[in-house]
């Protein structure tokens, strides 16, 4: 299967999603030769996501105390070694399964085969959604732990993301298509570059005979506006993850909010809302994807319709 190319993202989602200011990153570029962006036909800077991904750990690092001369010209290695050193060990969980642990075991040999194996066949044993919410959704958290810890590269953390997403688009391709409401269309907002916890959803979702349509990643907040018209949504379902900052995430959801009818709901999911101390009229937080089939339960309820069998 072929690796959809991630796009490049504009200096407005990358002052959003790291809250470093453009002004910021102007004089980063010009006084320590980082970042790097492109230009597009208009002659604006946009970021490749792994400079994202870099920006985000240094802003990490800012808020920890330490300085950008310390930090911007550095190599991504030396900037996850002062993560690490910041980091207190996480202990050990006494319920880890070996399921986890082979995976981490994997991922640290970069055994790309073995992973694969050893994911088809757990999916296998545990069925589609029990993989998901019991495996997947934690074992995402542990691998950005040791991520972050320095215990895995960016290059191994994306062999992990590859491999699920490969799992998980194989057997939702076996789920048959939702004909019931409601209808959710599946999206991230700009400066949002992960996608397994979309895919992660839009399984959840499609198991409970929700009809979704998938945008992708990074949509912006009129194009959404526009497909949800085009597809008749009765659901905006965006994803978070950790990666982004609460604040600037609440801030384009209230613009999301402002723009849609007032009849279609957003559902804004990913562990970034755990903990959540604020709400927004009509966006309901779904920090946890076991929460799903409650969810749209309570919505075939409010909408006075049932479930549509699969068939």
């Amino acid at each position: 299967m072929s690796t959809v190319p991630v796009p490049d993202v504009p200096i407005s989602a990358v002052e959003r999603t790291t809250g470093l200011s453009k002004d910021t990153l102007r004089i980063w570029e010009r006084r320590y030769g980082f970042p790097r962006p492109r230009r597009d036909a208009q002659g604006e800077r946009r970021y490749p996501s792994d400079q994202v991904h870099k920006l985000q750990l240094i802003r990490r690092l800012l808020d920890r105390g330490l300085r950008p001369g310390q930090l911007v010209g550095a190599p991504l290695e030396e900037l996850i070694a002062r993560a690490a050193a910041e980091d207190a060990p996480a202990p050990a969980a006494a319920e880890d399964a070996s399921p986890f642990e082979t995976t981490l075991r994997l991922l640290g040999a970069c055994d790309e085969a073995g992973l694969r194996a050893h994911l088809f066949l757990l999916l296998q044993r545990l069925g589609l959604q029990r993989f998901v919410l019991e495996f997947a959704a934690p074992m995402n958290a542990r691998v950005g732990e040791a991520w972050s810890r320095g215990q895995l590269s960016i290059s191994q953390e994306h062999l992990y993301s590859e491999q699920m997403q490969h799992q998980l688009r194989h057997w939702l391709g076996a789920i048959p298509p939702g004909i019931g409401q409601p209808t959710v269309l599946l999206t991230t907002l700009p400066g949002e570059l992960h996608q397994l916890g979309l895919l992660m959803a839009h399984t959840c979702l499609g198991l409970e005979g929700a009809r979704c349509v998938s945008l992708g990643l990074q949509t912006p907040a009129w194009d959404i506006v526009e497909a949800a018209r085009q597809h008749g949504a009765q659901v905006v379902g965006l994803s978070f993850s950790a990666a982004l900052r609460k604040k600037n995430a609440l801030e384009m959801l209230q613009d999301l909010r402002a723009r849609l009818p007032e009849a279609i709901e957003i559902w804004a999911g990913g562990a970034l809302w755990d903990p959540l101390r604020r709400s927004i009229l009509g966006v309901t937080f779904v920090p946890r994807l076991d929460a799903l089939p409650r969810i749209v339960a309570e919505y075939r309820a409010r909408a006075g319709v049932g479930t549509a069998a699969h068939g």
